[in-house]
């Protein structure tokens, strides 16, 4: 009993660099994802710039503020005969009558001959102050510092020390804000901008997305119309295109119709080289056998075999012009019908089954070359089989996207593994007792290599022969 000979792999296609891996392959994706990026640095730049210098100009008006308050208040003070602390300070603003409400003011002795204190009513309790070595008075007499509020909010405080009379009788000022309430504002405002940024932000992603994808869209039309000229339903790109991608697709329409000419040239200077041979060999074939002898009949043999060389590379030649050109297509389910039916006719003794898929498979190639493939094969199996042959054609399975196979096999005897590769041998006969020439399996082995597939000599579970050759498809 033979063992199997198993198929040759496929090509393993590259391992894409770690580059590809990581940023994907879609144009669309990387544009949208550098503007988006983009984008929201741009806005967490506008946000911080807007808040710093939001921030710096509430920081002003809040001192501003209190500079004021102070100068106000010092214009309300005086002080008596006696040294008694007088009036009675209206600096128009409600929250300095509101009990700790973070807004205070206070006047104090500064100088011998000055009693009393007056504060706001919002003053509860004393705040403190740093000693004037901790914070000095300014070339003003002035100073500022931040102090701890009587229900614990942060306190900017403004200080000054003046002068209330020609007995230079001093008193100390103090203005108090509440500066947890401008951080609070601060945040308010930070948290709004924010929001507002952030619709604005994706709307403009949005819009920049939009906008990329239906510039795009114009590729993809290129696409489509690519799909249809390698599935050969079309001829060349057709349509209108933008003034970028149009001579790309002009371009494209001039490598179609170079490649069309290409294999029309290839064709006629086959068709010529086959006629100017065909005459030729035919003439060494009839005369070495007119002639008759040991010498006729090698004159015949060697002008056959030529001519048998001849077709060969003449067929090798016409399939490789056509494979990196224009795709053909050839749907696989009626060929296969047709051909089944019209062997059967011929070997009606033989049993033929047949397994088809539910949807139709379309070969890229040429349908002569489908017919020469399956000719010689099923021609084969109907040779050795003893009472029946199987064909079946099958989609490849998900690992092999975009193949096809078929399987034909016989209850004949089979090939041994040690000979299944002189099988493929062009002109090799394993058995001189059947009728044959040797080139079946080397012309579906050569025709298979062409096209860039693969084809298996393997043990059936019928007891014979099972080829199966893998090729492509059009999606």
């Amino acid at each position: 009993m033979s063992r199997r000979r198993k198929a040759e792999p496929l090509p393993i296609p590259a391992r894409k660099p770690f580059s590809a891996r990581l940023w994907p392959r879609s144009l669309a994706f990387r544009v949208i994802g550098f503007s988006t990026i983009w984008a929201i640095l741009t806005l967490v730049v506008i946000f911080t710039l807007i808040t710093t210098l939001y921030r710096q100009a509430s920081e002003r008006g809040f001192d501003s503020l209190l500079s004021a308050h102070l100068f106000n208040l010092i214009g309300s003070v005086g002080v008596s005969e006696s040294g008694q602390l007088t009036g009675a300070p209206d600096l128009g603003d409600l929250r300095f009558s509101e009990p700790n409400s973070g807004w205070y003011w206070s006047v104090e002795p500064a100088s011998e001959g000055v009693h009393g204190d007056l504060h706001s009513s919002s003053l509860t309790t004393n705040v403190a102050s740093p000693s004037v070595a901790e914070v000095p008075f300014n070339s003003s007499f002035q100073r500022s510092y931040a102090a701890d509020g009587i229900d614990g909010e942060e306190l900017e405080v403004f200080e000054s020390e003046f002068v209330l009379d020609a007995k230079n009788r001093a008193a100390r000022f103090r203005v108090m804000g509440n500066q947890t309430e401008l951080e609070q504002e601060i945040a308010t405002f930070q948290g709004r901008l924010l929001t507002y940024l952030s619709l604005f932000g994706v709307g403009m992603i949005a819009i920049n997305a939009v906008a990329i994808l239906l510039g795009l869209q114009p590729l993809r039309r290129v696409r489509n119309a690519l799909a249809l000229v390698r599935e050969g339903t079309a001829q060349r790109l057709d349509g209108q295109f933008p003034a970028e991608i149009e001579p790309l697709a002009n371009e494209t329409n001039a490598l179609i119709e170079n490649n069309k000419r290409i294999v029309e040239r290839s064709r006629t200077q086959v068709g010529n080289l086959a006629h100017s041979l065909k005459t030729p060999l035919a003439v060494l074939i009839n005369e070495g056998r007119a002639l008759g002898g040991a010498k006729g009949q090698l004159i015949a043999d060697q002008a056959a075999s030529m001519q048998k060389q001849v077709d060969h590379y003449l067929q090798r030649a016409r399939v490789a012009a056509q494979r990196d050109s224009v795709v053909y297509r050839t749907p696989v389910t009626p060929l296969v019908q047709r051909i089944v039916r019209v062997l059967q006719k011929l070997k009606p003794e033989t049993r033929l089954t047949l397994a088809l898929p539910a949807a139709d498979i379309v070969f890229a190639g040429e349908r002569e070359d489908l017919e020469e493939l399956l000719g010689n094969l099923l021609d084969n199996a109907l040779k050795w089989a003893k009472s029946t042959v199987a064909v079946s054609v099958t989609p490849a399975g998900k690992d092999a996207a975009g193949l096809f196979e078929i399987s034909i096999e016989d209850d004949g005897p089979g090939i041994p593994e040690d000979k299944a590769r002189d099988a493929l041998k062009r002109g090799r006969r394993l058995d001189e007792t059947k009728p044959g020439t040797g080139l079946g399996l080397a012309i579906v082995a050569e025709l298979v290599n062409e096209y860039g597939g693969a084809l298996a000599l393997e043990r059936s579970t019928m007891g014979g022969l099972k080829a199966v050759v893998r090729l492509r498809s059009l999606q």
